[in-house]
């Protein structure tokens, strides 16, 4: 009865909803539990009609910039719904009682995968990646194939494992 009287009260406060299959793609990390209290970044485009394979290439060499401090925790595409999205889900910072790495972004030799602390931390961490000799060219060639992207940062709920 609970979740009945839940849904009722959801449902007066949603406009719309959308459901998408995703799957991941094979070249990213796959999403392990973190520790927190962190928050995510989503990044979520629209590609233009047949780029996906085209972005899945040159994603398949640039994720080796952002995956060497863990911080690219998932990257998905649509199967179902809304076709030609793509979502990138980014995460970097310090698992409490670590060691902070030089700038904030990540933990010293620790084994644990980490978020984002903060957004200072993002912002670092996202700096330092455009620091790195070939991630601004594997960019360039990812550009023209959107046509809209949208950025949302995510505080995860207890139940999430992603901490």
């Amino acid at each position: 009865q609970e979740y009945l009287d839940f849904r009722k009260e959801r449902s007066r406060m949603l406009l719309s909803r959308r459901n998408q299959l995703l799957l991941e793609f094979s070249f990213w990390n796959e999403p392990r539990p973190r520790q927190g209290p962190n928050i995510y970044e989503l990044r979520s485009y629209k590609l233009k009609p047949g780029t996906m394979i085209e972005w899945g290439n040159n994603w398949a060499r640039a994720i080796k910039y952002r995956q060497e401090n863990q911080e690219a925790v998932g990257g998905f595409f649509s199967q179902i719904g809304e076709l030609y999205v793509v979502h990138h889900l980014w995460g970097k910072g310090c698992h409490p009682g670590g060691t902070p790495s030089l700038g904030g972004s990540g933990c010293q030799s620790c084994p644990l995968p980490t978020a984002y602390r903060d957004l200072q931390s993002r912002e670092e961490t996202r700096n330092a990646a455009w620091r790195k000799r070939g991630w601004d060219e594997n960019v360039y060639y990812t550009v023209p194939l959107i046509r809209t992207m949208e950025s949302r940062i995510m505080i995860p709920l207890k139940i999430s494992p992603l901490q």
